[in-house]
């Protein structure tokens, strides 16, 4: 059984999202504050987090974080705050969507459901899988990159994403088809998530920031990896 951890200083709404899920086949936990939430992260496993921004004594920002270079797990943020600054903030720390309040618990639901077997679908492992292009490494069965010999550590999604745009180079793919092959058809955040996680990506393998070695960008088109 897959386990969440809810972490939610509002008990109703937190209540509310664990009956939902656990009616939908989920085990699971409820944190009431963002130290609580923090030491559950720390020690236990899960297969998704879901997260609010304002907690009490550590709030949703500081949980990002601090667990964006250790922990590789699809990361859900709800918030009552909904200005793009607030969006923005979360995914570059590494979140996976953004929700704000108030929303269905039927979406809630699609978007946990989405998330999972996104990360299922691209967490299979095989023997003997690595890439190497330039002084980019991929190890694909431990989920690692390396550049020039040195780890970088990408989250979940930056991690898909890349691996995704290695294995098809010298393919232009559009901001829309690869928001659907990474994050699913059924999801429901924006397509500029896209842009976003492609800024991270490049902020951690290009060896230049100002010319792009790996990843293209074509104008008007989307994103292309070169090799």
């Amino acid at each position: 059984m897959k386990r969440i951890l809810i972490i939610e200083d509002d008990r109703s709404i937190s209540e509310l999202q664990k009956d939902f899920l656990e009616m939908s086949g989920y085990e699971v936990v409820c944190a009431f504050d963002g130290k609580t939430g923090f030491s559950l992260i720390q020690n236990q496993d899960f297969d998704l987090i879901i997260l609010d921004l304002m907690l009490p004594e550590k709030d949703g920002f500081e949980i990002l974080k601090e667990i964006a270079d250790t922990k590789q797990i699809p990361v859900l943020i709800v918030s009552a705050k909904s200005e793009e600054a607030y969006k923005i903030k979360g995914l570059n720390l590494g979140a996976d969507d953004y929700i704000t309040k108030p929303f269905g618990m039927g979406e809630l639901v699609a978007r946990v459901n989405s998330h999972i077997k996104t990360y299922e679908r691209f967490n299979k492992r095989t023997k003997n899988d690595y890439i190497t292009v330039g002084a980019l490494s991929i190890d694909k069965q431990g989920r690692r990159v390396f550049v020039s010999g040195n780890e970088v550590f990408l989250p979940q999604k930056e991690f898909d994403l890349l691996l995704f745009l290695v294995e098809n180079p010298n393919k232009v793919f559009s901001k829309e088809t690869l928001y659907e092959k990474i994050w699913g058809y059924d999801a429901l955040s924006d397509v500029s998530t896209v842009t976003v996680h492609v800024a991270r990506i490049r902020e951690k393998i290009e060896p230049d920031p100002e010319k792009y070695q790996y990843i293209e960008t074509v104008w008007g088109a989307g994103y292309r990896f070169r090799i």
